[in-house]
């Protein structure tokens, strides 16, 4: 006769391997919008949550900075709804966040500070929960203003913005395992034509490559907007390079000039290409990263985006998964643009639409089919009055227009300013956590 025991551990081992197989556990070069080829579990298919990391403002709601949770699958009943929020229990300028190699945990951080928040979003997508506290960066590193979170095979790269001795932008990376655990620091390079400056990362394993862009120190982004431009000083104080890194050693090989405040970074995700792009902030420039005919990294000014004399202030990007295609958000005129990729050496403008009277942060589902977008910038640099707009948009596009299917006001739902984007899924749920559950009701 089987024993109740192995009866018990018969069902759990079929129901854990069930549970397996409905999520893809491989490592992917996902989009979505802009994750590390070491993330796993791509969602291929309808999303159900985004995830929001908004900066909390004084007086409204708890004030805190957040991480929001938005039901976005139109089946839903309460699509386009916020569903659930958790807060930090402060303001440090909330702004970028990324996923663990496993896609169990979001770490977020703000700029004002060197905290590292960890959330689980495996659990329950639906609610995620604050876990852990990272708070040694500053005393590991002088570093201050995480901004991107990397994810490499069981372990977080983070580049920071800026450091607590001048609050300049001379900063650096700091390398964590996925337990939170310091590791080690690397700095950008001053030497070589290297302003020591960092914003964003992203990598080609097959090609070994890091690629790093440039921004600003505290120092200037906790200014207003509105003074900082009018500082000629000030404004000197902004990166114009990008490096290019070993990717296996975490050593700088190349700088390349590229003015204006390079940001995001996008690896096209099409497995024949080898290249990347990125948006100068202050130039509205479109530059393309590629190896020369003697296999050089080159970085090459390609395309421009609206009228540079108006400023448009390109932010955020997001790639097609064939590499064909290119979103851009000019924060200033509030315009969402999309690029034909076709050819990378010369993009096309096809497409504009105005989606906000400013907006920040782009989106889109692997399919392409969806996008997202919301508006804040940051918090002394968003626009006032009628013009300072919080939302989470959430659009459909036919490779024709977009059409806006939901919106979120984040001031009235008193959350705050809305800022970067996770997409989440009700299949991520993880199977450990699922199997605990069975295993508590098998005692039952």
């Amino acid at each position: 006769m089987i024993s109740h025991r192995m009866m018990r551990s018969g069902i759990l081992a079929a129901l854990w391997v069930a549970l397996m197989c409905t999520v893809d556990a491989g490592p992917v070069r996902a989009d979505e919008t802009c994750n590390s080829p070491y993330t796993a579990k791509l969602i291929k298919g309808q999303e159900d949550y985004v995830y929001v990391w908004a900066l909390g403002v004084e007086g409204l709601g708890d004030g805190s900075d957040k991480l929001v949770t938005v039901d976005v699958h139109p089946k839903s009943k309460s699509y386009g709804k916020v569903i659930a929020s958790v807060s930090v229990g402060s303001r440090g300028e909330a702004h970028h966040m990324g996923f663990t190699d496993d896609r169990r945990f979001i770490w977020a951080g703000g700029l004002s500070e060197a905290k590292i928040y960890v959330f689980d979003i495996a659990t329950d997508p639906a609610k995620p929960k604050l876990v852990q506290t990272i708070a040694d960066l500053a005393d590991k590193t002088g570093y201050l203003g995480p901004h991107t979170y990397y994810a490499l095979p069981g372990r977080m790269l983070v580049q920071a913005l800026s450091n607590t001795q001048d609050k300049s932008g001379v900063t650096g990376m700091a390398l964590y395992n996925n337990k939170g655990e310091f590791i080690a620091t690397y700095k950008m390079p001053t030497d070589g034509g290297g302003d020591g400056y960092g914003y964003d990362l992203a990598v080609n394993p097959k090609k070994n490559v890091l690629l790093t862009s440039s921004f600003t120190g505290y120092t200037n982004y906790m200014r207003s907007l509105w003074d900082l431009v009018k500082d000629a000083e000030a404004m000197k104080r902004f990166g114009n390079t990008m490096v290019v890194w070993d990717l296996k050693a975490i050593k700088p090989k190349k700088i390349l000039s590229v003015p204006g405040a390079p940001l995001e970074i996008r690896w096209s995700l099409n497995p024949g290409h080898n290249w990347a792009v990125t948006a100068t902030a202050l130039t509205s420039k479109i530059w393309l990263l590629k190896q020369d005919g003697k296999g050089e990294w080159q970085a090459k000014d390609v395309a421009t985006i609206g009228d540079p004399a108006k400023v448009p202030l390109p932010v955020d990007i997001s790639i097609t998964r064939d590499g064909k295609g290119l979103w851009v958000n000019t924060f200033m005129d509030g315009t969402t643009r999309y690029f034909d990729l076709s050819n990378p050496e010369a993009p096309k403008q096809t497409y504009a639409k105005v989606t906000g009277k400013q907006v920040n942060m782009i989106s889109q589902s692997w399919d392409g089919k969806r996008v997202y977008i919301t508006s804040s910038l940051l918090a002394n640099w968003d626009k006032v009055g009628a013009d300072n707009e919080q939302f989470l948009r959430g659009f459909r596009w036919d490779g024709k227009g977009l059409k806006q299917v939901f919106a979120v006001d984040f001031t009235k739902e008193k959350l705050g300013r809305a800022h970067h984007m996770k997409l989440g899924s009700k299949a991520l749920r993880s199977a450990a956590a699922d199997a605990a559950g069975l295993e508590r009701l098998a005692r039952r």
